[in-house]
This record gives structure tokens, sequence and C-alpha cells, in this order.
């Protein structure tokens, strides 16, 4: 499941527009719109300490949070941010109000475990990543964290595919005419030859008896 949700307070803004945007900014403050759910756009303003550590924290746009605007509750996805070209500050958010049955479209992280385990990994083969995030179909109140590989067993010349991958319910890729590659092993110039390997161990073993 996604990271745990958080609230932020917010105020409503009635004038928008770029002078609006730039008045709120000089207030220390980060402007933003609720759209969605069948209803009018909500202009805010939001903290920016708030906004640019949840944005830095890492899973803000896989977060359901709730926004407190003058007392109302509202629950949201962050959608789309916008930064400081040179500074990186936080210049404008956008966010997605959640309904009951609200259905999004996220990119979610992958991670591999147990490279470890993987032959080809072993033998000197490199994890190539295909894709660093796939895109899900998924609830907005059950987007996935992350999804994982595992590599155990994978050798060289081996492909992980989606379908080797097992997800929540409700959660489906985008790409949905295809079964696209997440990563795959490669071989390498540093890569031991599998007879080497294979030679080595009676040599090893032989060894070991003349003593």
């Amino acid at each position: 499941m996604s990271h745990d949700t958080y609230e932020l307070k917010a105020e409503s803004r009635e004038q928008v527009g770029k002078g609006s945007a730039r008045a709120v900014r000089r207030e220390g403050k980060v402007p933003a719109v609720i759209y969605g759910d069948k209803q009018p756009p909500l202009a805010i303003a939001l903290s920016y300490k708030d906004i640019f550590y949840k944005i830095h924290g890492g899973g803000f746009l896989t977060t359901v949070a709730t926004i407190d605007v003058d007392g109302k509750k509202i629950q949201v996805l962050p959608k789309d941010y916008q930064l400081d070209p040179v500074k990186d500050f936080p210049m404008h958010v956008d966010f997605l109000r959640i309904g009951k049955n609200t259905e999004v479209n996220v990119n979610v992280p992958v991670h591999f475990i147990n490279e470890e385990k993987s032959p080809g990994i072993k033998r000197g083969g490199v994890l190539n990543i295909v894709r660093h995030e796939v895109e899900f179909h998924c609830p907005a109140n059950a987007i996935p964290e992350f999804i994982e590989i595992d590599l155990a067993g994978a050798n060289i010349g081996d492909s992980i595919h989606i379908s080797a991958v097992k997800l929540p319910a409700g959660v489906k890729p985008v790409i949905s005419d295809r079964d696209f590659t997440i990563a795959t092993i490669a071989g390498s110039a540093a890569m031991k030859p599998e007879t080497e390997e294979a030679e080595a161990a009676p040599a090893a073993a032989e060894a070991g008896e003349e003593k």
C-alpha cells in the first residue's frame, strides 16, 4: 500500500491568476488548486515549508492526503507540481479530489530484491533496469507504494516482464496491449564463463584430496 496519509492546512483564495499567485508566494506560501470529483476547482494557499518537505520527502504523487481548507477537510491526491527551475522551490501544486470510487493513473517505483541470489549477477552479469517506474490504473485509496521484483534464480539473458509481478487487487498496468519488460540480466566483460566456474570446482576438490 501507499505511504501513510497526512494532513495539510490551507486557506482558500478568491483571486486566481499570475498576479495572485505571485502575491501568495511573497507571503511565503504556495498557490495550489483542488479539482475533480465533478466539483468546481478550488484555489488555495499552502504552507511553503509543509509542501517543500512533502515534495522532496518521496512518495508525494502516490500518497493520498487530507487538506483542511478553512475547517473543511477534503481528501486529495497530488497530481502535479511545478518547481523553480533554478532553486527547486515549489511554485504550484495541482490536487485531485478523491471521491468514494475515484480511480487514478499513477507512476509506481520498482524495487528489486534478492540480487545476491541471482546466478547471472553472481557471475558478473549486470541488472539492466528498463523501467524504474511503471504506470498503473488503480483505486485512489489503494495505490501501491512500490512493486517488487524478485531476482532469485535470474540468469544471464533473462528478462523480467510485468506478467511476472504479483499485483494487488484492482491494480492494472496502463499499458495493457503487451507484456512489457521491466528489467533484464545482461552479460558484461567482467563476467565469469560458466565453464571456468565448473572447472574450478573439481580442481579445488582435487587439491583438497592431495593434502
